[in-house]
């Protein structure tokens, strides 16, 4: 669908909100489109065109009602606004909408470009705290019936079929790449079987990755809730460490986001260098069907390459 025919679609659903709409751009181009709304009074939202067939109607509900309860906890999150009809969730043309509450602010960084923030470890540690206080909301939340979102548990991240694809089945991975792939995946098959009952497992964000983290006036703040899921708190943690490796202070930025965390919320961070694997190997698998997008291939190296280090460092730590 070109641009303009997106345009018309947005202005379509944007009708089915009571909102009075003066101006519609598009935001972002990610895997949902996303649009700004600016009222007449100046009021800023955001309406999302969610991705056609990612998620289930259910799911999708399920992650509306979770975003509105961290919101109404006090968490910087977008909240969801009602339509006329007072739905979270709209029809329009065949495809999924939703309207949310626009953030200010800016990103904390984008993939692959040194970061550029002011107190760096002071971030690093608000940022801990902010994915703690996520999951303490998240655990003392009841949530409504039919609630179902994706599970990032032991089969999501190594069965056969894992949530985001067969990472060692990567059609370009060279023969000893893959060697070391379904070694390492057998071996955190293994451990992770073993730790699975120590370890802290709930609902969690599950993509607080630079371009999902906006800082406003130094708050924290997280948007793009589309792959929220049943995992393990470390794999949140392990999300927003895994592209920040390359930095100089890495090892000072990773003990600022655990010494955050720690601040309101106890976490074992024995196992945190599995979960950066484990998380490394999932964009593996998630870069296949996007390989024919633009720099598909040269993300689809990087993330092998990463993905590699990372397991024969783990393997090597055994």
């Amino acid at each position: 669908m070109e641009d303009a025919a997106w345009l018309a679609l947005a202005r379509e659903a944007a009708s089915r909100w009571p909102l009075s709409v003066e101006r519609i751009e598009l935001a972002a181009r990610r895997e949902n489109k996303v649009f700004r709304l600016i009222t007449v009074t100046g009021q800023h939202f955001a309406l999302r065109v969610h991705r056609a067939g990612y998620r289930s109607d259910a799911e999708l509900a399920s992650e509306l009602a979770w975003m509105q309860a961290l919101s109404r906890g006090g968490l910087a999150v977008p909240a969801p606004l009602a339509s006329l009809e007072g739905r979270m969730l709209e029809a329009v043309k065949g495809q999924r909408v939703s309207m949310l509450s626009w953030l200010a602010g800016v990103p904390l960084g984008r993939s692959g470009t040194p970061l550029n923030i002011a107190s760096r470890e002071g971030v690093f540690r608000a940022l801990g705290q902010t994915l703690a206080r996520l999951h303490n909301l998240s655990d003392a939340w009841s949530p409504p019936p039919g609630f179902t979102r994706p599970q990032w548990g032991l089969d999501g991240l190594l069965g056969p079929q894992p949530l985001w694809g067969s990472f060692w089945a990567h059609p370009r991975l060279e023969a000893v790449q893959r060697r070391t792939l379904e070694r390492a995946r057998a071996a955190a098959i293994d451990a992770l079987g073993g730790w699975m009952p120590a370890l802290d497992f709930g609902l969690i964000h599950a993509d607080a990755v630079r371009e999902n983290v906006l800082i406003d006036q130094g708050r924290i703040q997280l948007i793009d809730f589309d792959d929220c899921a049943y995992g393990f708190r470390l794999f949140d943690l392990a999300t927003a460490l895994l592209r920040n490796r390359a930095e100089p202070d890495y090892p000072a930025l990773e003990a600022a986001l655990c010494e955050g965390y720690r601040s309101l919320r106890v976490i074992d961070t024995g196992q945190l260098q599995l979960f950066l694997m484990l998380r490394a190997l999932t964009y593996i698998g998630w870069i296949v069907p996007r390989m024919d997008e633009e720099g598909g291939v040269e993300r689809s190296a990087r993330f092998v390459a990463t993905g590699i280090e990372l397991a024969e460092a783990w393997l090597g730590s055994r």
